[in-house]
Order: C-alpha cells, then structure tokens, then sequence
C-alpha cells in the first residue's frame, strides 16, 4: 500500500475533498458515491460519511492508498 502525508494548514478537511485534493477522486459527486458504497477507510473502518472530519494524525485509505493527515 501506498502511503502519501497530506499537510494541511486548517484545523481539519473533510474526506470528500481530501480524496478530491490528492486526485483518487475526480470530482466531488465521484468521491461521494465511494465514500457511500463503502469504499473508503478511515482510521481502519469504513467510513460512509462524506463530511468526515479529518484532523493531523487520522489515515483514510482508498484503491491501496493511504493518506496520511499532517
């Protein structure tokens, strides 16, 4: 598995355009439809919420990609 740190200068992205932002989504209505199939991992469980706040330290996973938040 792939592993890419994601730095980002807010106090959290949402999943949605975390998965938008490093490309393994092409567009918002993509990136919704594989976090609802269930596609989508965070911290090791799946995760169907599009709106997931992700904070320096949380992982999500998708298609052997890990991000890392930093």
């Amino acid at each position: 598995m792939e592993t890419r740190q994601v730095k980002i200068n807010t106090e959290y992205i949402k999943l949605e355009a975390l998965l938008k932002y490093e490309g393994l989504a092409e567009t918002g209505g993509d990136a919704k439809e594989r976090i609802q199939a269930g596609e989508v991992t965070v911290n090791g469980e799946t995760c169907t919420m599009r709106g997931k706040k992700l904070r320096p330290g949380d992982r999500a996973a998708l298609d052997g990609v890990e991000l890392e938040v930093v």
